[in-house]
């Protein structure tokens, strides 16, 4: 009797280990299958942002202002709702699915890219004028202003091994291809002058290379709470841009134009959210209407399109979560829009 009790437990601890493992398999291929519906899902609300646009290209061409259709978030909504009756029978089966997310002007920002230039063909060097110009930047931002040349000097020493640290928006471009080699934008001196120390660069350890402004944690000096407090008006784009001065904050503005003090910037920006800048003659206008004279501004460092934007996504789909950022270039030449990188938020 003792041993049939005995054979009668064993068997179903046995069993009972055999269905719980099965349970954990079966959870983990729903959420697998999850989490890529989830993933597919994405990617089709990325091409749908993509044709957008595409679309505002087209019917804006060579103009990117705050007001127009890209710029309108999404806020969190059911899937169904874009689906209409078919995505409402998905719905009452209890797959609720959300979708939310915005487009961001990349070149709103201060591109770190353009602290280094390509005065020719085979050549890197700092960028005066933008390492100036970021300099004005961490100081109305209470951050050290010296750092802004470290950080020139590590970006130009890990472009030294990229395959495209040589690549502009401004060449000819393909569908399939980045933006080509070819000049520099921003600034006209291009040769290191004293006070761009590089003395502690080391040409045998290249650095890594730059994704994004959370890159600037490998420069030593930069902490998480300085990269806080620069990620809404630095980015890192893969080339060198202008920036669009009808998206960009008052303090990029005030950075980027010499002899600008912030309170000139706010009263552009607010200028802006009346008429938006057609072109750069109605930029420069701008700027001397606020005090700044024509002979100081560098019709380079500006433009009033956009090329480079980011794409914040994110899909709830049960309980599976896809948060996700990614770059996009619009060619203004093809008519096209290129995925540039991809990152999930953690």
């Amino acid at each position: 009797m003792i041993s049939a009790l005995l054979v009668v437990a064993l068997s179903a601890i046995l069993v009972s280990g055999i269905l719980w493992r099965q349970q954990v398999q079966i959870r983990r291929i729903e959420n697998q299958r999850l989490l890529s519906q989830a993933q597919w899902i994405s990617r089709g609300a990325l091409d749908w942002t993509r044709l957008i646009l595409r679309s505002e290209g087209d019917t804006s061409a060579g103009i990117t202002y705050l007001g127009g259709v890209w710029g309108v978030p999404i806020a969190k909504t059911r899937l169904s709702d874009f689906l209409g009756q078919i995505g409402e029978v998905r719905a009452s089966e209890g797959a609720a699915t959300y979708l939310s997310g915005s487009i961001e002007d990349a070149q709103s920002k201060f591109n770190l890219r353009n602290l280094v230039s390509s005065p020719a063909p085979g050549v890197l060097q700092v960028n005066v004028e933008q390492v100036q110009a970021f300099q004005r930047l961490l100081m109305l931002l209470s951050l050290n202003s010296q750092l802004a040349k470290t950080a020139a000097v590590q970006i130009r020493d890990s472009l030294a091994q990229s395959a495209t640290r040589f690549q502009t928006q401004t060449g000819t471009t393909s569908s399939t291809t980045a933006p080509v080699m070819g000049g520099a934008i921003g600034g006209n001196t291009f040769t290191d002058k004293p006070g761009i120390d590089d003395s502690d660069s080391n040409p045998d350890i290249a650095p890594l290379q730059m994704t994004s402004v959370d890159s600037l944690l490998d420069v030593p000096g930069f902490t998480p709470e300085m990269i806080a407090r620069l990620r809404p008006f630095v980015t890192y784009l893969p080339t060198t841009t202008a920036v669009n001065m009808n998206t960009a904050p008052a303090e990029v503005i005030a950075a980027i134009v010499p002899e600008m003090n912030l309170s000139s910037a706010q009263a552009l920006v607010a200028r802006r959210q009346t008429v938006f800048f057609r072109n750069v003659g109605d930029v420069q206008l701008a700027l001397t209407a606020v005090g700044i004279q024509s002979a100081v501004i560098d019709p380079s460092i500006f433009d009033v399109n956009t090329s480079y934007f980011f794409i914040h996504g994110r899909v709830d789909h049960e309980r599976a979560e896809v948060d996700r950022t990614t770059l996009v270039y619009r060619d203004a030449l093809t008519h096209t829009t290129r995925i540039v990188r991809v990152q999930d938020q953690l």
